[in-house]
């Protein structure tokens, strides 16, 4: 058996090395490295993948969640509600920006946001959301959406990890992540089911007027050159990473059928088990495209999992050990941590197993046994 790899990129280059090979080739041939051809060609791509009106590439996933924020003209104060099960990057840069951070708790069988808890959180200097399409699943749209219209609220999708996942709404309307909000973020990093051969990410909106706005964020605040019309940063694609990541795009929804088709035989494996609870999907998994696939480990010790199977050489992840609300940049004394009983718990259970689309039957079976025997 192959050795296991949390994420195999480099199976996945081997697949497509000679399309890759000859797109990077091109960009050094051309020399356009900075907003080139491969840029404006991959931005078009990905726009119709996803049904957008407009991408924005910028240069990371972090990048592209706090220009989101700075298009949106926010004012130091006031106040951005987001889930506190979740990577620091997306209360990072509330906190960047002098923006206040309203950390709520979220669902026990999704990981993402719970839509009650949002409206609890509710006060008179709330003035956006972000949900989080938290490993893959997508977040509670449509309720978000309600409660965001009905309070005068922005929405900012973090799809950094999930991209190509599709949300089906009440009336069987299907939209991909990253079109269901005022305006989104994803990153590319290389683990990412889309991912770059480096730091990448873009800003997704259907807003024209916001669109132009952040298009000039992204570019020290230019929209003629040396005219610095906005307070902008310099995060830009450059043209080797978007040339890879668009011979990439044409294999994503390939890549998301492999992970789900390998979160299913998971599934079949393990569903059963006493001290197991398998990841949550909706009917034919459209909804879920597994960026990680992460199992609750309940009245036995996760922590001991994670050392025998590291001893088994099987990697694994713990995402996420603290939450956001304990983590010391981001503590409140004034926090009741009562208020998040399900993150709590989640901190304590989660464990994440290798999952790409390189996974074999085979890896997944031993991993699966690995983990029933030292569970039994």
């Amino acid at each position: 058996m192959k050795k296991i790899q949390m994420v195999d990129l480099k199976s996945q280059y081997d697949f497509i090395q000679p399309q890759v090979n000859k797109a990077i080739e091109e960009v050094m041939t051309n020399t356009a490295f900075i907003n080139g051809p491969a840029v404006h060609e991959f931005q078009a791509d990905l726009e119709a993948y996803l049904g957008v009106k407009h991408v924005i590439p910028c240069a990371n996933g972090t990048d592209a969640l706090q220009i989101a924020l700075m298009g949106l003209k926010l004012e130091p104060g006031d106040e951005v509600i987001t889930a506190d099960f979740t990577f620091a990057a997306t209360v990072e840069v509330i906190s960047l920006l002098k923006l206040t951070p309203i950390l709520v708790d979220v669902d026990p069988k999704t990981f993402n946001i719970d839509p009650e808890a949002i409206v609890a959180a509710i006060t008179p200097r709330t003035k956006a959301i972000i949900p989080v399409h938290l490993f893959g699943q997508v977040a509670d749209m449509e309720q978000i959406n309600a409660i965001a219209k009905k309070h005068d609220l922005f929405v900012i999708e973090d799809n950094a990890q999930g991209i190509g996942a599709s949300y089906t709404h009440k009336d069987g309307r299907k939209a991909k992540t990253g079109t269901l909000s005022n305006v989104a973020a994803t990153s590319f990093f290389p683990s990412k089911n889309l991912g770059a051969y480096g730091d990448a990410g873009a800003i997704f909106t259907n807003d024209d007027e916001l669109a132009h706005f952040i298009r000039g964020i992204v570019n020290h605040g230019m929209y003629k050159r040396y005219y610095h019309d906005v307070v902008g940063v310099n995060s830009r694609l450059d043209s080797i990473q978007a040339a890879i990541l668009r011979i990439k795009l044409q294999y994503l929804d390939y890549y998301n059928e492999r992970r789900k088709e390998a979160a299913i035989q998971y599934t079949n494996l393990l569903q059963n088990h006493p001290n197991i609870i398998t990841p949550y999907r909706e009917g034919d998994c459209d909804s879920h495209v597994f960026h990680q696939y992460t199992l609750r480990i309940i009245n036995h010790d996760r922590d001991g999992l994670v050392k025998f199977l590291n001893e088994n050489e099987i990697p694994c992840g713990v995402y996420y050990p603290v939450p956001l609300h304990q983590q010391k940049a981001y503590l409140d004394p004034e926090i009741d941590t009562s208020k998040f009983p399900v993150t709590n718990k989640l901190v304590n259970e989660v464990i994440s197993l290798p999952m790409h689309s390189e996974l074999s039957i085979d890896q997944i079976e031993f991993i699966s046994q690995k983990i029933k025997a030292y569970l039994d």
